[in-house]
């Protein structure tokens, strides 16, 4: 019996080792150095209507952070490796900042805003250290997902900081295979749609109404552009900004963000595709942030795009919408 204890110990103990050296990490922090706008705030979370789930009876263990956080989370079109190359239909070289969203989280984690920013955004993209200790060049009038492809992580948070004026306090990345892998982990995810979708580039062909949807499908979904509206980054973005809602609904009815077994069959899933701050880089610190999102329902995530106009020099792109895009920003800080 001993003997099957030490062993189990030392698998459980191989298992989380194995798992934090699967999540790659960036330390932003040191990259950019203090020309950042500032950290929101410390205060006290108001009372909140909802009660917060009790992690463990233990009073060893610290309950879950609270306090305001602004999260740059971005899907990353990177190819790198046969899973990615199957799901993203190509083995071109490079990656993109396919998705990017600012997730916003009020003071006792009751509430989320998540704002969506349209990859066809025109934007000040501003100099960028880069890992052999140069710079990238300021560029103008700049595609909002070239600061990713130039600067990788790094010029991706400037980039938002400087359009945003709001702190980015942490960093997520995740490729193709990993957001699959999170949707498969979780089971499945069910979700709803008026008109009839047939994209030929994602591959995705679905009668208007309810369907459930597998990793290979919900990521073909969240890439949908030209088989719903008009075909613009925007129609994409309201069908990524439904594929949240539905994919918090299914995390809650299964109790994942509460359950630590739960958390780690999903840690098993997607570390490999991951890439973090070194504020995030590790099982706990990862666990901590999504057990404390515990007592956020459907009903508290409120999702929005950056208000946008088309651009003035090119009808395929779009510019920030002022004074709009600015008070929702003002509002995160």
């Amino acid at each position: 019996m001993g003997c099957a204890l030490v062993l189990a110990a030392a698998g459980a103990g191989w298992a989380y080792w194995h798992l934090n050296q699967n999540i790659r990490s960036v330390d932003i922090d040191a990259a950019l150095g203090d020309d950042r706008p500032a950290r929101a705030p410390v205060s006290e979370p108001a009372a909140s209507p909802v009660p917060t789930p009790s992690v463990s009876a233990s009073p060893s263990v610290p309950p879950p952070p609270t306090g305001v956080l602004n999260i740059l989370v971005l899907g990353s079109d990177s190819r790198s490796g046969s899973r990615n190359a199957a799901l993203g239909g190509g083995d071109s070289t490079g990656a993109r900042s396919d998705t990017a969203m600012v997730v916003h989280l009020n003071a006792d984690r009751t509430q989320a805003t998540v704002v969506s920013i349209p990859r066809d955004t025109l934007v000040t993209r501003p100099s960028c250290p880069t890992s052999s200790g140069g710079a990238t060049s300021t560029a103008y009038s700049a595609m909002f997902n070239s600061a990713y492809a130039v600067g990788g992580a790094v010029c991706a948070v400037k980039t938002v900081e400087q359009l945003t004026g709001v702190r980015m306090d942490h960093y997520i990345e995740i490729d193709f295979a990993g957001f699959a892998a999170l949707v498969d982990a979780l089971g499945g995810v069910t979700v709803t749609t008026a008109v009839d979708i047939d994209d030929d580039l994602s591959h995705l062909r679905l009668e208007a109404g309810t369907h459930r949807l597998d990793g290979t499908e919900a990521l073909a979904f969240a890439r949908t552009r030209h088989g719903v509206g008009d075909g613009s980054d925007l129609g994409r973005i309201g069908l990524q900004q439904q594929l949240i809602g539905a994919l918090l609904k299914e995390a809650g009815e299964t109790g994942l963000l509460t359950d630590p077994a739960g958390l780690y069959r999903m840690a098993d899933a997607v570390t490999g595709s991951l890439t973090t701050d070194t504020g995030l880089d590790s099982l706990g610190e990862l666990k901590s942030l999504a057990q404390s999102l515990g007592a956020i329902s459907p009903a508290g995530l409120t999702t929005v795009t950056m208000p946008v106009v088309t651009a003035p020099s090119d009808p395929n792109r779009v510019v920030a919408r002022e004074p709009a895009a600015s008070e929702l920003w003002a509002s995160l800080r």
